[in-house]
């Protein structure tokens, strides 16, 4: 909005606002836009929370010291929605379709973690849409958004294939092409590309929702995350570093660079609050529409492997709720003393602060790593 206002409408009568047109300063205006937004609506928003009396239900079965959160007001992410909106359409290129998309996907999952929230303030328990309503809205929304991504191919915006780290001439294509020539094999045409596609959109969406269970662990990581986003988007959106790099050039990868930078300012505000300990807890609105966020900017990026390095504390802490309840059921033994992996060392005598330090220090080596292997090919 204000790139077309400023820099495209009023550039003519006044040269200084050129300054628009380059993402990194727009960038830079998004994330403290998106940073002073959390900072002054957060007060405003824990009193109205407060005041609707939309408290946190505690699970009964977690650690014990975890009772005394119970009230702490929830959907907070609510929050961070709005901080992260704003900013994008005050700053970005609006005319760019990946910003509608990376849109379309923290909305869509936030939308589904809305509901879910809503839910267990309704019910007054820690159970929400049940696993089947869940998934299955998820998987919904992943279609939606792979629609919008066949669209952009269409108009050659956007490539299905991937990139592949350290293999920079392997990059195969999820769409099969030579079954689109026959329209009664378009299904198989397209059954890899939306197959990997939920893959990838659910399991992030949801390895960050499980992440988030110790005040300030979720969206500190997030914080990471998204930064380490920001640099890739910007890599891949500026020609020079894209070739040097050997990077696909993404059409719009400038503007996500906005987008990721308001994800970055916006969970950072938000982190004030979410601090241990807490005064406000994203819920699932917040969860969710974050890890559908950081998903679709991996996808449209063509990084979805590279993801699972930028947000590898959000996979390890999927990766322990699967690997226990699979043991459970086929052994019944538990792996852990409690999964997700975060209660585990909990159980075994590391206070709640330290787990989350100790996690962001990993968070922020495993997405420093997967910077380093943009030259590793």
């Amino acid at each position: 909005m204000l790139y077309w206002l400023l820099y495209e409408k009023l550039f003519h009568y006044y040269s200084p606002f050129r300054v628009f047109q380059y993402s990194t300063f727009r960038t830079g205006m998004a994330s403290l836009t998106a940073m002073l937004l959390s900072l002054v609506l957060g007060p405003w928003l824990i009193a109205r929370l407060r005041e609707f009396q939309i408290g946190q239900h505690i699970r009964e079965e977690g650690p014990k010291s975890h009772q005394k959160k119970a009230g702490t007001p929830t959907m907070g992410g609510l929050l961070i929605c709005v901080s992260i909106v704003v900013p994008t359409l005050l700053w970005s290129n609006l005319r760019e379709p990946a910003v509608w998309v990376a849109l379309t996907g923290l909305l869509s999952f936030g939308a589904i973690g809305f509901w879910d929230d809503y839910v267990k303030v309704r019910r007054r328990h820690n159970l929400g849409l049940t696993a089947r309503w869940k998934l299955a809205l998820q998987v919904l929304a992943s279609l939606l958004i792979g629609v919008e991504l066949l669209a952009m191919n269409a108009r050659h915006v956007y490539s299905t294939s991937i990139n592949v780290p350290f293999f920079k001439n392997f990059k195969p294509d999820l769409l099969i092409t030579p079954w689109l020539h026959n329209p009664w094999t378009y299904p198989l045409a397209f059954s890899v590309f939306f197959a990997f596609l939920i893959l990838v959109l659910v399991g992030s969406t949801n390895s960050v929702n499980l992440t988030d269970g110790l005040d300030g662990l979720a969206i500190g990581l997030m914080v990471i995350a998204a930064g380490a986003m920001t640099a890739l988007s910007y890599l891949s959106g500026h020609a020079d570093f894209a070739r040097y790099l050997e990077l696909s050039r993404t059409p719009g990868a400038s503007e996500l660079t906005i987008f990721c930078g308001a994800m970055t300012g916006g969970s950072l505000g938000f982190l004030w609050y979410n601090a241990h300990p807490a005064e406000v807890f994203m819920g699932d609105v917040g969860a969710l529409a974050l890890g559908g966020g950081l998903g679709v900017v991996a996808v449209l990026l063509k990084q979805e492997i590279l993801l699972l390095f930028i947000g590898g504390v959000f996979v390890i802490e999927a990766l322990s709720v699967i690997l226990q309840v699979g043991s459970f059921k086929l052994r019944g033994k538990r792996i852990f003393k409690m999964a997700p992996l975060h209660h585990h060392f909990e159980q075994i005598g590391w206070e709640e602060s330290k787990v989350i330090a100790r996690f962001w220090i990993v968070g922020l080596i495993m997405a420093l790593f997967a910077l380093t292997t943009l030259k590793l090919r």
